[in-house]
């Protein structure tokens, strides 16, 4: 029966497998362009029959870039912008999800709705209102303009995620702690902060991302002062409407890749077991 049975699964397992495959196949691809792009010679870019490899691979693309004025000073503001919406949110969101599940408080139900309200307003309706208020507080052209909207995005998702691995720690474990000596300062940072890692790893990733990635805001806020600008907007010195450097533009995005592969590399294991909801009692 078990031999059988195991004749069955087989081709289904199969079948699962070679969908897995042709997904992910189909999710590369896009990437394995944009490199292919940034490796590829002019004359084949521009090419009207487009090849999916190159015989003659060449660098000059990236010449262009690394040789652009301010590319550096660029890619140091993407890294400050997104290293601050990592390192703030997920403090905030940790120690707002501890307050709503170990504490009992008015409107904190509402509270809780209100966060997932927050996430199904487009970022495009409250671009316009953010940019009157960053203009009221005089953050205009600065990384602080990048930096607090990107804060206040990723809180409720953050919030939400970590309210699950916050609530799966055992209150018998903290009521221990509390027996042993440990003040509730202590608990927060050296126990309960260690267990709900893997989830607060999770959500720096989509922060990192988010905040990585930008071009609305950092389009929109960073109106003269371009010293204060990020990569992003670096690539728009390669495109010209008349005459677009798609091997710069290749060549750029490439380069913005690299550190979130570096990210996804450092922190994959926890945001395996992260998304997985992986807390031990």
């Amino acid at each position: 029966m078990t031999s059988v049975r195991g004749l069955v699964t087989r081709p289904w397992r199969f079948a699962a497998e070679a969908c897995a495959l042709l997904v992910a196949v189909v999710v590369a691809f896009p990437l394995y362009w944009m490199v292919l792009g940034a490796f590829k010679p002019a004359g084949e870019i521009r090419s009207s029959e487009p090849r999916p490899w190159t015989l003659a691979p060449s660098l000059d693309s990236f010449r262009r870039v690394f040789g652009q004025q301010e590319f550096g000073r660029y890619f140091l503001n993407s890294l400050v912008v997104a290293g601050a919406v990592v390192i703030a949110s997920g403090v905030i969101a940790f120690l707002a999800a501890t307050a709503v599940t170990r504490f009992r408080f008015r409107f904190r139900t509402t509270l809780l709705i209100m966060f997932l309200v927050a996430q199904m307003v487009p970022v495009e309706a409250l671009t316009i209102p953010l940019f009157f208020l960053m203009r009221d507080f005089g953050q205009l052209n600065t990384l602080g303009s990048l930096i607090l909207p990107h804060i206040a995005f990723s809180l409720p998702f953050a919030i939400w995620m970590l309210r699950g691995f916050v609530k799966a720690v055992p209150e018998a474990l903290e009521e221990a702690a509390y027996l042993d000596g440990a003040s509730r300062t202590r608990f927060l940072w050296q126990i309960l902060f260690p267990l709900v890692l893997p989830g607060l790893v999770a959500t720096s990733v989509f922060s990192f991302i988010s905040a990585w990635n930008d071009f609305l805001f950092a389009k929109s806020f960073i109106i003269s002062d371009t010293s204060q600008s990020t990569l992003p907007m670096a690539l728009l010195v390669f495109y010209k409407p008349d005459d677009p450097d798609w091997g710069g533009v290749m060549a750029g995005s490439t380069v913005m890749t690299i550190p979130v592969l570096v990210f996804f590399v450092l922190v994959q294991r926890r945001l395996v077991s992260g998304l997985g909801g992986a807390v031990k009692d």
